[in-house]
């Protein structure tokens, strides 16, 4: 297992995960973001309709790190839907494209 997993902020993040549908962490929250990709990760989700959540990773440089390590991801956002981690807007538009992306929302929501 990674050095990341035997950290004790691995745990909240997972708690975060599993508690939220749509889990954005990105610079800034839901009504104050602080960069143009977390705008644009919201204005992407708000097309839906459905409830997400965004955490500002700014506020912990730790746990920022961390989720970089567990997602091999380096940047912001970071998207999860339905615990699953699907990168950010620029993966979502191209799934989006394909038809992609309702469908795991609607699963997420025990619609599908």
């Amino acid at each position: 297992m990674s050095e990341a997993a035997e950290h004790p902020l691995v745990a909240e993040i997972k708690q975060e995960i599993a508690d939220n549908k749509i889990l954005i962490y990105g610079k800034g929250t839901k009504g104050f973001p602080m960069c143009g990709f977390t705008v644009e990760t919201i204005q992407f989700f708000e097309k839906y309709g459905y409830d997400y959540t965004v955490i500002n990773a700014l506020e912990n440089p730790e746990k920022r790190e961390l989720l970089s390590q567990m997602t091999d991801w380096p940047t912001l956002p970071k998207v999860f839907i339905g615990g699953e981690f699907y990168g950010d807007t620029d993966i979502l538009d191209e799934m989006e494209k394909k038809g992609e992306v309702e469908p795991l929302i609607k699963k997420a929501y025990g619609e599908a």
